[in-house]
């Protein structure tokens, strides 16, 4: 579904630039047989509701007025998050040296979740310091990527 989440980010980003935000990601999927549509929003001070509103509003009637999606779906607009995943080669670059998680899709030394500060990301291995050791995991293995926010 690339093709539609790349059509809705350039849709979207106006109206993300306009409220004074940052486009993180966009993403089209299907849980428990519904169509989601989901637009993920960053700001250098925090995400409010103020600001959600503000792009969903002018992007909900953009979005009908374009449909670039056939059929129906849920539309939402929120925060990138706390927990954001790390998907595009910018979000690694921005968070290196940040602690994040890295899930597997097949255990790695009995375990598929990893813990550690990001060292590096380069064409879809990601390199974390874990332990005090560098720990390589390469696109093949990585499920996804998450910042790991300590509370």
């Amino acid at each position: 579904m690339a093709k539609v989440t790349d059509a809705v980010a350039q849709l979207a980003l106006p109206y993300v630039e306009a409220a004074g935000c940052t486009l993180w990601d966009v993403e089209y999927v299907k849980e428990a047989g519904e169509w989601f549509l989901r637009v993920y929003i960053d700001k250098a001070d925090g995400v409010s509701i103020e600001d959600c509103e503000a792009v969903s509003r002018p992007l909900s009637d953009k979005l009908d007025e374009a449909d670039p999606i056939e059929g129906s779906y849920t539309f939402e607009v929120s925060s990138a998050g706390a927990d954001r995943a790390l998907k595009k080669p910018e979000h690694f670059a921005q968070f290196q040296g940040a602690e994040v998680e890295v899930r597997l899709y097949r255990a790695k030394d009995g375990r598929k979740d990893f813990i550690g500060l990001l060292q590096s990301w380069q064409d879809g291995d990601v390199t974390l310091e874990v332990g005090g050791a560098p720990m390589v995991f390469t696109k093949q293995e990585v499920a996804q990527v998450r910042l790991y926010p300590r509370f």
